[in-house]
């Protein structure tokens, strides 16, 4: 180990109420890395939270005021920017930069201006900095990335001069690694940067707590029968998470399996999207077997319960830098169908550890959930494949290590 490593993580937000995948590995991973002496505290803004220093879940996070530096946003689009994309400004975080105590390294989990935050105060202190990239780089679709450009499109953006100034072109450029979650991200980036260190680390998961989770708790708390099947999809309310065409899918799915439900659980980050969803299951006549749950705290224990009610799993994306929700699935015993499409495929192995279909697949998104249904061997080969995988790979100290790896690397190179 190289002498004793402080590390500040940088990320957009921290919020429990507006929790995802970045802010989910950054906790475990600090969490972890705590345990073996390696400090770390987050810097992000205080979107969905107010301004200040606080600890979530053993972890210290300090979190500062920003704006959404265009002329002109109305209020849904900065609800919008807010909830997914936009790129924010804070000063007072990269002076917080700037004034923490002891740092080793600094890790960002972000690009653009905070991202350049993260460069300039890493180069003005003399220390390195590594990247992160949680899939927003080089692996969205196009059509995904016009979606998130709607908000602030035609927008003047007064805040362009200060990318210039903290260099956010460079951010990847002068890291002193960069961290990729997908397979297909890793691969992009090494061949858009070569003679860049870029590593693949998956994101992990908490193997003991899934696998306990309380399914019944979770059915008494949502008014759901004992005995009924049910299809789960766990991940947020979002065009990207394609639930409406896990709705549709279901709906050819139900006309040979009318004992089961489908239920999403996730947090909404597009309310029109939520409205348009709704709206498809009354059309379909669905109402009544489909039920939304709109988003558990990460650390609610009726979150691992979701996962052990449920006969099957579904993660229907259109785009989809990993798939943590799918380790959270393994873990808990849930035989998975997901699409093909992103990093999923750099770990659920088609007829060995889950199933995949084709992303927008209706059809075959419903064939394939029929094929789980109606296997029940099929479904505990899957779920013991995928148990024995998780477990192996996937536990939130293993994934630890290898990003401590990276971490003294970088200082010892330095």
């Amino acid at each position: 180990m190289v002498g004793t490593i402080k590390v500040a993580h940088v990320a957009r937000r921290f919020s429990p109420a507006k929790w995802g995948g970045t802010e989910n590995m950054i906790l475990h991973v600090a969490q972890a890395l705590e345990r073996r002496g390696v400090g770390g505290v987050v810097f992000c803004t205080s979107m969905f939270s107010r301004a200040g220093d606080g600890v979530v879940d053993g972890v210290r996070v300090r979190r500062f005021r920003y704006v959404l530096p265009w002329f002109g946003l109305s209020w849904s689009a900065r609800e919008q920017l807010r909830l997914k994309g936009g790129s924010p400004l804070s000063l007072p975080l990269f002076f917080g930069l700037l004034r923490e105590k002891e740092l080793s390294l600094i890790h960002a989990h972000v690009q653009r201006r905070l991202g350049g935050m993260a460069r300039t105060a890493a180069r003005l202190r003399g220390i390195p900095y590594v990247v992160s990239l949680h899939g927003g780089c080089y692996a969205v679709p196009p059509d995904q990335h016009a979606r998130m450009m709607d908000p602030f499109r035609g927008r003047p953006e007064w805040g362009k001069v200060f990318g210039w100034l903290f260099g956010s072109r460079r951010v990847l450029d002068d890291a002193a690694a960069i961290i990729c979650v997908g397979q297909d991200e890793y691969e992009e980036v090494r061949r858009r940067h070569p003679g860049k260190v870029v590593h693949l680390v998956p994101n992990g998961v908490d193997v003991a707590r899934f696998a306990a989770g309380d399914g019944a708790a979770f059915r008494a708390a949502f008014g759901l029968a004992p005995g009924e099947p049910l299809v789960l999809c766990v991940s947020r309310i979002d065009y990207q998470k394609n639930q409406l065409g896990l709705v549709r899918a279901f709906a050819r799915f139900a006309e040979r399996h009318p004992g089961h439900r489908l239920v999403l659980v996730g947090p909404v980050t597009v309310e029109a999207y939520r409205d348009e969803l709704l709206e498809e299951v009354v059309r379909l006549g669905l109402d009544g077997r489909v039920r939304l749950v709109e988003g558990l705290e990460p650390g609610d224990p009726l979150l691992p319960g979701a996962y052990r009610a449920a006969q099957l799993f579904v993660l229907p994306s259109l785009h989809e830098p990993f798939g943590m929700v799918v380790l959270e699935a393994w873990a808990a015993g849930v035989p998975v169908v997901a699409s093909r499409i992103g990093g999923l495929p750099g770990f659920v192995r088609d007829r060995e550890n889950g199933l995949l279909a084709e992303a927008g697949d209706e059809a075959g998104l419903a064939a394939r959930m029929g094929e789980l249904a109606d296997e029940p061997v099929l479904r505990a080969s899957l779920a013991s494949s995928a148990f024995a995988a998780v477990s192996t790979h996937y536990g939130w100290d293993r994934i630890a290590d290898r990003i401590q790896a990276v971490y003294e690397k970088a200082i010892g190179n330095g």
